[in-house]
């Protein structure tokens, strides 16, 4: 939804100026650039108003703010203001096509998306000329930090200890990825960019995947400027990704597994100090070492779990999120939990909501993903992290 763009008076002269006019029609001056997005700046809204709080992250084409936002008087949550991510497209981006699709596709993606384990989708609105989409705030940080921190105690622990997390603590946030996977598959989404720094961890344990900026939607191709656009990163790259060539649900696969084998190892297959280009020729070329040359007290079982995980060829590796979380589970020697089972159901009642209208989704479908959900997050928030 568009909200009115708000003038802005003439440094010079006082004349309201629309948001996009950099010289004054009444004096001809020239007008100092400014950033409407600054902290304390308030975004109207359909229902009510957001307060910028502070930046929490920037890339090229945007910043991402934590906000606080107020309901109108007199609707539902008018006396508890909550805090929400916006996530902020330039104007200068907005005026670039294939930006400005991409951008829409995210939000597209989010829209469609309702799980314990993906960043939840608020709104997509415009303000000052720019577009904004406004998230779920995660409270807490990303997996690569995790990871990294981890990785810092392993070698402080010297030859003895773990060269990164334990098994049992790397499972609980693995599974909760491949939840959130196996959702987004079912839906006919690829993400394509399954990576730590896109993996955020709530304080209390639950795992979010964010940042669809880049996904992909099953039968719709994308145009030959987005294509342009659509780069993953590297150490996280399926071969297949890196050659261009079609993909699939199976290349997030080839990331998750990726993700997996850092937590555990403390490194990515292949090393990303060597640069992004001989990384990613060894995604195409070069065999994986194996897990255990890191984690000599892994399974054997692993190797080869890695091994298929990690195939080059799409067609040797695992077909679904679920697959491959049941064969690492099995492999690491842990019992299936409810909150497992559980992510398989909800991947599988949300496939049915995609059956065509004239068909109709089985009865009850909807409540039953509702319930499954509030499983989901109660299970895995509810479980204490310092047993794992």
């Amino acid at each position: 939804m568009q909200t009115p763009a708000r003038s802005t008076p003439c440094a010079q002269c006082s004349a309201p100026l629309g948001p996009d006019e950099r010289v004054c029609p009444m004096c001809r001056a020239l007008q100092p650039a400014r950033d409407p997005f600054v902290a304390g700046a308030v975004l109207p809204h359909a229902t009510g108003r957001l307060v910028l709080d502070a930046r929490i992250g920037e890339g090229g084409m945007g910043v991402v703010w934590r906000a606080w936002r107020f309901h109108a008087p007199g609707t539902p949550g008018a006396d508890r203001p909550e805090v929400v991510a916006l996530k902020v497209l330039r104007p200068s981006a907005m005026r670039q096509t294939a930006v400005r699709d991409l951008f829409l596709r995210e939000a597209e993606a989010m829209r469609r998306l309702s799980h314990p384990n993906v960043v939840a989708f608020h709104d997509l609105f415009e303000a000052d000329g720019a577009l904004v989409l406004a998230l779920e705030y995660v409270d807490g940080e990303t997996l690569e930090a995790v990871v990294a921190r981890h990785r810092a105690r392993g070698r402080l622990a010297g030859a003895g200890g773990l060269p990164c997390m334990p098994f049992l603590r790397a499972w609980f946030y693995f599974q909760q990825l491949l939840g959130a996977l196996a959702a987004i598959h079912a839906l006919g989404i690829v993400h394509r960019d399954v990576k730590p720094s896109n993996v955020l961890i709530r304080r209390d344990g639950v795992v979010k995947l964010a940042d669809f900026g880049i996904v992909r939607f099953a039968g719709r191709p994308s145009s030959a400027a987005t294509a342009a656009l659509e780069l993953g990163t590297g150490a996280y790259m399926s071969p297949e990704q890196v050659l261009s060539r079609p993909i699939d649900a199976r290349s997030d696969l080839y990331g998750a597994a990726t993700v997996l084998y850092e937590m555990l190892s403390g490194r990515t297959p292949f090393d990303a100090e060597r640069g992004e280009f001989l990384v990613r020729k060894d995604q195409v070329d070069a065999t994986p070492p194996p897990i255990r040359t890191a984690v000599p007290e892994a399974p054997f079982v692993l190797d080869a779990l890695f091994a298929r995980a990690l195939a080059k060829d799409p067609a040797a590796r695992f077909e679904s999120a679920v697959e491959m979380g049941d064969a690492f589970r099995i492999g690491l020697g842990l019992p299936e939990t409810p909150e497992w089972q559980a992510q398989s159901d909800l991947a599988r009642v949300a496939q049915t909501l995609l059956v065509p209208a004239a068909r109709g989704a089985p009865d009850g479908a909807h409540q039953k993903l509702a319930t499954l959900r509030e499983f989901v997050a109660h299970g895995y928030k509810t479980k204490r992290l310092s047993a794992v």
